[in-house]
């Protein structure tokens, strides 16, 4: 329901977009909020920035995707890079990352899935 929900909202966007779904302690969805917006190839994502919003959300998981507007939702080494990272500053402050989805209009990725979390 998560990737059909995500594709729908941002799927068919023309530039990359990157939202994170953040959820309580019993993964009930807090607050869904598009955290950037980039270019056709590029988004620019500091995880700082992204925990501070966990924290601020009182969330103790979160879900974070973005789009490929090419329509190949293959994992680049940057998405491999920004999901490493992510995961380590907010299970350093206790959010747990469940997922980092990549959607296109066709497809979706998932990074857990794909053995990256």
């Amino acid at each position: 329901r998560v990737v059909d929900y995500l594709r729908a909202a941002m799927a068919r966007d023309g530039v990359e977009s990157f939202r994170v779904l953040f959820l309580d302690q019993k993964n009930r969805l807090i607050a869904d909020e598009v955290e950037a917006r980039g270019t056709v190839n590029h988004t620019t994502i500091y995880p700082r920035e992204i925990v501070k919003r966990a924290l601020a959300k009182d969330a103790v998981a979160m879900i974070v995707a973005h789009n490929h507007p090419s329509g190949d939702a293959t994992p680049s080494k940057e998405d491999l890079a920004l999901t490493s990272k992510l995961n380590a500053a907010a299970g350093a402050v206790g959010v747990t990352l469940h997922d980092h989805l990549i959607v296109t209009r066709k497809g979706h990725a998932s990074l857990r899935a794909l053995g990256h979390l």
